[in-house]
């Protein structure tokens, strides 16, 4: 599995705890300092069968100052790829990526449905 997240953020740093907890393995990526390319974005967009928008960290402070919320709804699918790979802190986190599944963010009863 493959395991996005951003060190400082609390949420992470749970799930982290989460997944050592469960003896689950995974690779470590730092969101902000080695962002997700476009493929992958594309990628995992279509195996998580979300909407795009689940995958912008809306609660973000950069998500906030860009006025984003008003303007996704008039965004190309491929402007908002462009976007997020532009900057990972734009990125919800934290993101887990295995065989079958997408996690955008943590929830401890999704987590423990896909992962077991």
């Amino acid at each position: 599995m493959l395991f996005l997240e951003y060190p400082k953020c609390s949420t992470c740093q749970k799930a982290k705890k989460w997944l050592d907890a469960n003896g689950l393995a995974y690779d470590d990526r730092n969101i902000k300092e080695d962002n997700p390319a476009i493929d992958e974005l594309r990628e995992w967009h279509n195996k998580s069968g979300l909407p795009l928008k689940k995958f912008f960290n809306t609660s973000g402070l950069l998500y906030k100052e860009m006025k984003l919320k008003d303007k996704l709804p008039t965004m190309s699918e491929d402007e908002q790829y462009e976007l997020l790979a532009s900057d990972g802190m734009l990125v919800k986190r934290p993101l887990a990526i295995g065989d079958d599944y997408v996690l955008t963010g943590f929830k401890e009863a999704d987590w423990t449905e896909k992962m077991r």
